[in-house]
This record gives structure tokens, sequence and C-alpha cells, in this order.
């Protein structure tokens, strides 16, 4: 019987001889070493050895008798069979075959190391582990910073022991897996020195929408241990699949984590956590270069796997070389379906913390904090579980909650993939939820909001809809989306569209970036209050000017990405001055108006000396995203021109600034479009005039309707009289689509009536329009309406 196989040796096909972990590693070595894989080498005792464990310390029928008594649904039963099936392994004896190929095996690994004892980490491997329908994510224990024989043979026991953890008991339990039938095999693996570098994880698609087209990635300082265990908030980033094979600048998008610890080596072996300090806290542990690098890999893995992947990699601090230290098949969104499950908060409340969103659904029950895992049995079901971190010793309780709250954890620790795997949702990285929240109080944790997951005081209502894509009507129109969130765009790509005809830029400025542009372009000549401030919010950046750049880039990029190579149409920012003011900084600026509504706003602002500069960043963000990235996808819109002459000293600014409508920037680029916002009466009456300067039309019925019947939107005392449907705005917008159409040019609408009125919708389906762009929630029910209607009239 073989006691050990080296890594190289293995394939998959080895799964039942030296588990799923240990089979990748081997299938990575063999497999991807000339795709440029980096993976550290080792052996791995086999299946069975461990069974050869088990029948010479003659456990074996013990073990099977207390597994067959015990119920997994006590946990307090579960916890005493489990610690005393551990025992009993850790106590027993390693077969002397066994053992003798352990001291050879690593006597080799000294000799290949120069003589000196290498130090190795020893993983476990079940046989019924990373398979595409079950994770078994941290059910098995690994070892870190091992050195020299006897403590490799220690070890060894240790992780035959960690097959009857309490929550891999119950995970096999909960997936049909029979105890006997599943064995285990240890990875002896050299290890990279992560504790002088970074590590972390990586999934070859969004975790949360199942968008296919990044690479999402987390790191922290250190060894992975912390990310894994949910014990540290990772830097997250979003690498674009297209845009790295092209060989472009591929980084979507990045997320500045806490990262206050991380896992070293201790004197003597072993590890312990110590603190980081500040300043290495507020920098991305990441460079570009890395992420690149990184990100070849994973896709090189995908690929040769053929499907999605999770992956743990580490930066080794000596060398500066990345590698992959395991690979599993995801198991959450790779096996969706094409049923879209969309849940939607139906109210709002106080939001008692917040955090990063797993899972997009909402739950809603009774608090129960829990503070150590000896209290896990008071979790009732239905309860929302609060702790200071969950690992996967919590599986047996995370299937009772409604959702779970913790103050630590990235989203792709361990516990967060087996939350996704139950179906429950969960916020991580509050910081603070074991502090704000009490047992028995009554919350609703929404996670379908984007990136931010929320607690709410209170039970509110929600919905929850399911969408056969596959059944979706044809309608006589195009249906686009309006998109202002970033962090939303993969799911809302997931919904039937037709690209994105609002990006609106004021979002990404007010919501990511919340700092004046004027007031980052004069740092450090600003206030002292306001220069804290901008050094606290662009923390990880190289200056407050390349913060406001690259995050409007990346919030671009992502709705972008998300809907390629469908149009995105990006609106550049319309706020009006008292909305600039509340921005950091930004009372310094700002003019007092007293009708901000059509006071000095739109291209006003853009060909404005005193607002030049911050327009050239919006400008250099847009070249970006379509030179750098090559996401040419992305069309230009410019709100609220008044006056032709005013058209054409925009496009004459544009292209001052790098955006010259109709020019290519790659090979199969058609050139940039720009679009322009009908809104202003001026824009229909004199159309065709307009239209000499533009590509095409989006009609804002917002403005269009409050300028057309003067009225203030934003005042109650006449709100009643505001109608996008009122004959005067249908004759203007009638007027607007019969120009575009004489023009051969496009015209859509972007504005908030056919999102709300769905007869409006049809009305300008009717008018010949070349598309409605609507708000995501109203997606569905107004392309069914019209399906609906378009199928009456062949009636």
């Amino acid at each position: 019987m073989e006691m050990i196989r080296w890594f190289q040796t293995l394939r998959m096909t080895d799964v039942e001889l030296v588990g799923g972990k240990n089979a990748s590693i081997g299938e990575m070595i063999q497999g991807l070493a000339g795709a440029g894989v980096r993976v550290p080498g080792g052996f791995a005792t086999t299946a069975g050895a461990f069974r050869a464990f088990l029948a010479h310390n003659r456990i074996e029928e013990k073990i099977n008798a207390r597994l067959a008594a015990l119920d997994v649904n006590d946990v307090v039963a579960l916890a005493a069979a489990g610690r005393e099936i551990r025992g009993w392994v850790e106590q027993g004896e390693l077969p002397s075959a066994l053992e003798g190929a352990i001291r050879d095996a690593y006597a080799r690994m000294t000799q290949e190391a120069g003589g000196s004892e290498p130090d190795v980490a020893v993983r476990s491997s079940a046989t019924a582990e990373d398979l595409p329908e079950a994770s078994f994510a941290g059910q098995q224990e690994t070892f870190l910073n091992v050195r020299g024989a006897e403590a490799v043979l220690h070890h060894v026991r240790l992780v035959f022991a960690s097959l009857y953890n309490d929550r891999a008991i119950s995970y096999r339990v909960h997936h049909g897996f029979r105890h006997a039938e599943v064995a285990l095999s240890a990875g002896v693996q050299r290890m990279v020195r992560t504790d002088l570098g970074v590590s972390g994880v990586a999934f070859t698609l969004d975790t949360e929408s199942g968008y296919r087209d990044a690479v999402l990635v987390t790191a922290a300082y250190g060894l992975g241990e912390l990310i894994v265990q949910g014990a540290v908030n990772p830097d997250e980033y979003f690498v674009y699949k297209p845009a790295l094979k092209a060989g472009k600048r591929a980084v979507l998008r990045r997320t500045l984590g806490s990262k206050a610890r991380r896992m070293v080596y201790a004197e003597g072996g072993g590890v312990l956590a110590v603190d980081v300090p500040q300043e290495e806290r507020r920098r991305f542990c990441l460079s570009d270069e890395d992420l690149t690098e990184l990100a070849r890999q994973c896709v090189a893995i995908e690929e040769h796997y053929g499907r999605p992947m999770d992956i743990e990699w580490g930066k080794d601090g000596r060398d500066g070389h990345i590698y992959i230290l395991q690979a599993r098949p995801e198991t959450v969104q790779s096996r969706a379906g094409r049923t879209l499950e969309r849940f939607e908060l139906q109210g709002r409340g106080e939001v008692l913390v917040e955090g990063r969103a797993v899972g997009s659904r909402i739950g809603a029950g009774t608090v129960r904090v829990v503070r150590d895992p000896a209290e896990m049995n008071q979790v009732q079901d239905g309860d929302i579980l609060v702790a200071d971190m969950t690992d996967p010793d919590w599986e047996p309780v995370m299937k009772r909650a409604a959702a779970i709250v913790t103050n630590r954890g990235g989203r792709t620790c361990h516990a967060a993939i087996i939350a996704r795997e139950l179906g429950i949702p969960a916020v991580v990285g509050t910081g603070n939820a074991t502090r704000e929240l009490r047992s028995g109080q009554t919350v609703t944790v929404s996670c379908a909001e984007g990136d931010t997951g929320y607690v709410y005081a209170g039970k509110l209502p929600y919905r929850v809809s399911r969408i056969e894509l596959d059944a979706m009507p044809e309608v006589g129109m195009k249906i686009m989306m309006n998109v202002a969130s970033p962090d939303r765009a993969f799911s809302f790509a997931a919904l039937p569209n037709e690209g994105v005809g609002l990006a609106r830029v004021e979002f990404i400025i007010s919501n990511v970036i919340g700092i004046h542009p004027r007031a980052l372009l004069d740092y450090p000549n600003v206030p002292e209050d306001v220069r804290a401030q901008i050094e606290e919010k662009t923390a990880g950046y190289p200056s407050p000017r390349d913060f406001f750049r690259e995050k409007l880039s990346e919030g671009i990029a992502s709705i972008a990405a998300a809907f390629a190579p469908k149009p995105v149409i990006v609106r550049l920012s319309d706020f009006k001055s008292n909305e600039y003011a509340h921005l950091i900084g930004g009372s310094a600026y700002e003019p007092q108006e007293e009708n901000p509504m059509i006071g000095f706003r739109g291209a006003s602002r853009y060909r404005s000396a005193d607002f030049a500069a911050a327009f050239a960043l919006e400008c250099g963000a847009i070249r970006e995203v379509r030179e750098e990235m090559g996401l040419t996808n992305v069309q230009v819109m410019i709100p609220f021109v008044r006056t032709v002459g005013e058209a054409r000293t925009i496009i004459e600014i544009l292209e001052k600034n790098g955006l010259k409508r109709g020019e290519a920037v790659s090979e199969g680029d058609e050139g940039l479009k720009v679009i322009m916002m009908c809104e202003v009466p001026s824009n229909a009456i004199l159309a065709d005039q307009f239209l000499e300067h533009f590509d095409g039309f989006s009609i804002g019925s917002n403005d269009l309707t409050q300028l057309t019947l003067a009225l203030d939107r934003d005042s109650g005392l006449v709100a009643d009289l505001f109608d996008e449907q009122n004959e005067a705005v249908l004759a203007l917008m009638s007027q607007a689509i019969r120009a575009a159409k004489r023009a051969g040019k496009y015209v859509g609408i972007c504005g908030q009536g056919p999102s709300d009125h769905p007869a409006l919708a049809q009305w300008l389906m009717e008018q010949g329009i070349d598309s409605v762009s609507l708000n995501p929630d109203s997606v569905l029910s107004t392309w069914l309406h019209l399906a609906g209607e378009r199928e009456a009239a062949r009636v």
C-alpha cells in the first residue's frame, strides 16, 4: 500500500487517494507550471494510510458507533462526541510504515532545501472535499510553520483528528456524506513566507452576483489564516478578465480594508497574531502589478478546470513572487440556474450597524448575541446570530439563523462561503455589532443593496421575486437601465437589458468620493478640518487628485464592465450648487443661488473657468476607462445644455480634454459618441440644430416637465401639477423624437417617467423611440406590461 505521494505525481483523478485539496495541488503543479502558475511542492499521505491508522489503533468501529448514535442538531451532544473521538485519534500511534514514509519524505525536502529543515504547512484534504457541489471549506484543520520530522508527525495526527471536528461531522450529515466513506489525507507543503508579505483569497467570479468576467481578490498582511477565519477586514479588489486578456489596465475597483492584525511566525514554531502599524493599514497591500499577476494565474486555473474557482494565494515577502496555495471549485454562484431571485426592501428603518454584504438576501428576526462558542446552543431557529467573528466551528448553528452579523471578517472568509451555501445573508466586518446590538432585539438584515450590508431596527417588509430569464417575451424597443451605484452594477446586469441609458457620475462623486473636486485640487491649501477629512478619505492613493480620478474611473469602469459590450451612457456631473456645497469642502466654492435648479449646473458649469480643472478630472476618468481599460462601450452624455451656442462650446471643451466626438481609441471601436440630455424646452424646439452637434438625445423627463410647466419640482406647494404625461410635455417629447428620427440619430429617455408610468413607456414605444431607460426595480414590470400590450395589439 502507498503511504505517501509527491504532489507532482498527482492529478484530479486521485481525489479518492489523497482528497480534493491535495489532488488539486498536484493537478496544478503538473498541468499549469507551463502557464506560469507557481504552486509550492511537497507530499501527501494517502487515504489508505489514514484507514491503516484507524485499523492499527482499532478505533474505526468505535468511531462509527459513536457517530451513528449522534443527533448533530444537538450542539452539546455534538461537541461531546467530537471531543471524545478526536481524543482517540490524537492519542493513536502512526503505523511504522506510515511514520517511516513521512520521515523519508521530509528528509528529502530537507535535502532539497540545502540541508536545513524546511518550515511546512500541514493541511487537511478529505476525499469528499472541494467538490463542485460542496466546498467543505475550513471543515478540517491546517497547521502552519511546522518544522522538524517529529513536529510533522505530531501535526499529521492532529490533521487526522480534525476529520472529527464538530463542524466537519455536522457538515457531512447535512450534505449527505456517510462518515465511514470519507477518509483524510495530510498534505505537507513548503511554506510560502507570506508572514513577511501578503496573502488572501481570490474567486474567479463575483461571489454575490455570479458575474463571470471579474476576479474578486481579498488581501491582507501576513499569513492567510486571519482572512479565511474572518478575523481581519481585508482589502478588496476586482480585476476585469477581458482587459487582462487584452493586456490593458485591468483593476476595476479597490476597497481599502482596516487590516488591523497580521499572522506571523512564532519563535519555536507555530504562529501568532500581531498588530499592524497604522501607516501600513492606510495603504493597499497589493500593487496593480501584483493584482495583474495574481489574476493572470487565477484565470489560467479557471480555464484549466473549466469552472469558476475559489483560490488561496500568497505573496512571498522574500522573493516577491505570487504563489497559489490551493484551489477548489466555487460551489454557489457557479451552480445557480437561469432563475433570478431578487430580494427588495419595501420600507426603511434606523440603521443600527453596517458592513460587507454576503449573499444578496434579506433576513429578519430576533438578535442573539453570542460572545463565546460555548453559547452557540442558545441560537434558535430564525434568530439573527451576532458574534465578534464566526469560523467554521459555528456551522452547526449557522443553518438555524435567519442572518449572521459579525464584527470582523471579509466576503471570502470560510464563514461567508458557508453562509452562501446555506442561503443565509451575512453582514461581516461591521466593527461594532456586538456592542450596538442586544439579544432580544428585533432587526432586519439586508444584503440586497449592494456591497454594503445594513442591519435595520425592527422587522421591515420585503419582497422576493423570481424571474425565469429565458422566458422573457419580446418587446418592440430596447429597454435599458438607469444605474447609479457601481457596487450594484454586477447584480443589475443579470436583469434583462440592452445596456445602461443613464449612469450618474454625481452618485459616484457624492457616495464614493464625497469631497468637492476643487478642494481636492487645492489640497493642502484648504482649511485644517477639510485637510484632515481629505487625508482620511484618500488613504491608499498617491494624491487627492489621483484619488478623485481613480475612484471616478473605477466607478465608471465597474458599470461599463458589468454591461459590456452593451452601450453604457455616462452622464457627466449634474450637481446643483446647493448639492455641491454639501460635499466636504464644498461650501467654500459654491455660490448661494435663489433657484439652483435653473442656475449653475450642467453645461454652464463645464464651460466656467472656475470649474475647468475639475471638469478636466472627469474627462480624464472617461479617457482612462475607454483608452487604458478598453471599455469603449462607454458613451458620454452632457446635461442641461441651454443654447445651440453652448452645445458648440461644450463639444470644443470635450475635445480639448481628449474626448473628441467620433474618435476611435482602439480597433473595433466605433468612435466616441456624445449624447445630449434633451431636458430644456429649447432642446426640443430647436432639436434639429442641437442634433448637429451630438450623436443623439436622451430625454430627461423630470427637468423637461418642470421647465415646460414652470414648476419647481422640489416645492410641495405645486407638486400636484407635476405630470410627465401632460399634453405640453408629450408634445415636446414627440417633437424631439421626430427630429432624431429625421437625422437618423439615437433617441431614448432616461427620466423617471417611464419607470413610474408604464402607460408613458407604451406611448413612447408607439412614437418610435429607440429605448427607454428604467430604474432597475421597474425593469421587469414595465417589460412585461409592454410585452402584454404588444401582444394585445396583435390580437
